[in-house]
Parts: C-alpha cells; sequence; structure tokens
C-alpha cells in the first residue's frame, strides 16, 4: 500500500483550474483566465541578465544548502531597511520558493499532533502542508464584518493547550486583505503570552494599495520576533514565480534546523537563481512600483465592475493581485437546468459555458466564494469580467 499520509493529500484547486483552463487553450478554445497566482509581467531584464551573467561565468555548482552567503546579507539589508528588523546571516535559509520555505518551517516546528492556526479563508496549500508535517490544522473562521482578517478573540475560541503555532499571511491570498498595525499588535500580543510561534505569509508585500502600510508581526517586540518565522521571496514582487527563490528569515536555532532539513532533501535552491534574486533585491526597484501600478489600476476596475453585477459582491483588496468574490447570492440559482450548489459548481459551469477561469473558493474554506486574479492584461479582464456578467444573466 502507498503512503496513507501521501495519499490523504488533496490536490490543489488553483492548479487544477488552471490545467483545465490550459487543456481548453490546447484545443483551440478561447479561455479567459482570471485564476492565475503569478504576475503577468516578464522578470524584469537586469534580473534576466544577472542569471544570463552567472551562467556564463560559471556559477552552476553547488551552493551552501541554505544558499549563498552574499544573497543572505542583502536579504538582511532588506529587512533592515523596510521592515526595521535586524537579523544576521545565520538567520536566513534560502529555499526553493515561499512554498518550500513554509513546509521548511512547518517541518521544523511540528511534532505529531502539534495544532496550527489557520484563518480562514486560507490559502489552499496550508491545511494540506500542516497534515504532511503531522500536523492538525485549525481552522480559525473570520467575519466579513472584519474584512475576512481574524481577532485575537477569534484565536481564544479554538487555541488549546496543543496549539502550536499560526499561520498569518498578510497581505491575504485569497482576500487581498492587510493588517493594521493595531490588529497585527493584538495578534503579537496573544501569541506572545501563549509562546505560540506566527509563521507570518510575508510574499505579497510589495503589491499593497491605497497608501496601506506593510508591517511585519515581528516588529513589536524581542519576544514575538523570536517566536515568528518570516517567509517572504522573490516570485510576486520581480515576478520570479519560476526561478524559485523564497527565504525565511527566524531565530538562529530555527534556522539551523531548517538548514538540516533542506541539506537532506532539497539541497541548496538554483546558483543561478540566487544570482539572479540578488540583482532584484539590490538593483533599481522602479520596475516594482511599474508593476504595482498596473496592478492597482485592474483592482479598481474590477472590484467596482463585480460590485454592479448585483449577484457577486467584494470587500476592495488592499493588497495582492486577487478579488475574493461573494457567490453565496447565486446558490439555488441554475444554468440550463443545471444547478449552482457552491463555488465549484459555479467555477465549472462558467468555464465550460462561458470560458472563464476563476478558482472556486472550496479549498480556501470559503465554498460561496471565488477567487479571481487581476494578474493579467486589462483588455482580458474586461472581457472576462463581460463574460461573467452574461453567465450572471442567464442564471434562474
Amino acid at each position: 500500500m502507498l503512503s496513507k499520509k501521501a495519499l490523504a493529500i488533496s490536490p490543489s484547486p488553483t492548479m487544477a483550474i488552471d490545467s483545465k483552463a490550459r487543456e481548453l487553450r490546447n484545443r483551440g478554445v478561447d479561455v479567459i483566465g482570471l485564476s492565475a497566482g503569478e504576475p503577468d509581467f516578464d522578470t524584469p531584464p537586469h534580473i534576466r541578465e544577472a542569471g544570463i551573467k552567472a551562467i556564463n561565468e560559471g556559477h552552476t555548482r553547488y551552493t551552501a544548502a541554505s544558499g549563498t552567503q552574499e544573497l543572505k546579507e542583502a536579504i538582511c539589508t532588506k529587512l533592515n531597511k523596510e521592515n526595521g528588523l535586524d537579523y544576521n546571516p545565520a538567520q536566513i535559509v534560502i529555499s526553493n520558493g515561499g512554498k518550500h520555505s513554509v513546509n521548511n518551517t512547518l517541518a521544523a516546528l511540528l511534532n505529531p499532533g502539534d495544532e496550527v492556526m489557520i484563518p480562514v479563508p486560507y490559502w489552499v496549500s496550508y491545511p494540506e502542508m500542516v497534515k504532511m508535517n503531522d500536523g492538525i490544522p485549525l481552522p480559525v473562521a473570520s467575519s466579513e464584518a472584519n474584512n475576512l482578517k481574524i481577532t485575537p478573540a477569534d484565536l481564544k475560541k479554538i487555541c488549546t493547550a496543543k496549539t502550536k503555532a499560526l499561520i498569518l499571511n498578510s497581505p491575504t491570498n485569497p482576500t487581498g486583505q492587510v493588517y493594521s498595525e493595531e490588529e497585527l499588535k493584538g495578534i503579537a500580543d496573544f501569541c506572545s503570552e501563549r509562546s505560540i510561534y506566527i509563521i507570518s505569509d510575508e510574499i505579497y508585500e510589495k503589491l499593497i494599495y491605497d497608501g496601506t502600510r506593510h508591517i511585519s508581526v515581528a516588529f513589536f517586540n524581542k519576544k514575538i520576533k523570536d517566536m515568528t518565522i518570516i517567509v517572504n521571496g522573490a516570485s510576486k514582487t520581480y515576478a520570479m514565480t519560476g526561478w524559485r527563490i523564497g527565504y525565511t528569515a527566524s531565530s538562529e536555532k530555527i534556522a539551523g534546523v531548517m538548514s538540516a532539513i533542506q541539506s537532506q532533501t532539497a539541497g541548496n535552491p538554483s546558483s543561478i537563481a540566487q544570482k539572479a534574486a540578488l540583482a532584484a533585491l539590490e538593483g533599481l526597484q522602479d520596475c516594482v512600483e511599474e508593476m504595482r501600478q498596473a496592478f492597482d489600476e485592474r483592482r479598481r476596475y474590477m472590484h467596482e465592475k463585480i460590485n454592479s453585477t448585483g449577484l457577486l459582491n467584494s470587500i476592495e483588496p488592499r493588497g495582492t493581485f486577487y478579488l475574493f468574490a461573494g457567490m453565496a447570492d447565486t446558490v439555488g440559482k441554475s444554468y440550463r437546468g443545471q444547478k449552482i450548489e457552491g463555488s465549484d459548481d459555479f467555477a465549472r459551469l462558467l468555464l465550460e459555458n462561458h470560458k472563464v477561469a476563476v478558482v472556486p473558493g472550496s479549498g480556501f474554506g470559503a465554498p460561496n466564494h471565488v477567487r479571481l486574479s487581476f494578474a493579467t492584461k486589462m483588455e482580458y479582464i474586461e472581457e472576462g469580467l463581460d463574460r461573467i456578467e452574461a453567465f450572471l444573466n442567464e442564471l434562474e
């Protein structure tokens, strides 16, 4: 028999919808993809050139398992300058993307039966990775009244003596919400008082709007900093999803354990990609702002259009490139005789009949929502939203 733990892993719904959309496109079907979890921009030229230069100069061999010293130093400089946090290179572990960094963290922290609190809606991989590392995911319900963000009171309701950690994602996938300084302080105090680790996924930190400020939960005091594992990377900020560079910043003890885990599993991240990430961090940041402004324009258009449909609604995203649309008013309605029971039916019928790919909220723990991405050209967003409106108009 195959591994029971492996067989219990649920496939990623975001990957599933992308796969279905690609299959239709390969058959010549005109599909509009509003499901992408990556920027639609090319990696900036100076970063690409750094990768090419690394190949030409022979930087193609193993590095230290936890990454190169020069990239670790650049990450420490970034964290100090942009986040007000002091780390040394021994506290940094560079990995094969943000997802790898989260998994390394859970592998380092968890013993069988340890509980991990995960705010709902959550990124689809969090609960599965907790289970893969012998932990127990504890979903923390949020409320529309608080813009789908959790509070210390919400944590208190489910926290037990076995609770080991909290996964906190801000800016948040899938809702696009950003926790304020006051909200983070309350969560930091709650976890600090109970010695609960915080896995702070900050991968979208540069993609924020309307003057919103990103603050790391590790900022507030030394104890919470020592109990926090920051997860970040190059993928979203620099349109480097395929380069696979993520990193963590934590205590030296935790970093040492993660480094040992990585040395026996993946080994070092790509030496070439590390050189490119170094160029990303140390180079001009104009490219990041150009992408952010383009996302901002698309965000505002999508939010206004979705909320004008009458059957869908959304809280305006303040970060990321996602909009999380409530579709509860479509539940119970039918499309050409096929009843909509939840987001899976909604997404399937929309893709099959109007050729628009969105991600059902069921995988995020929110079955009455769908996630739309504005990480695609405005012309595709306009066409996709027009098709969604036509789909909604046919519901009975």
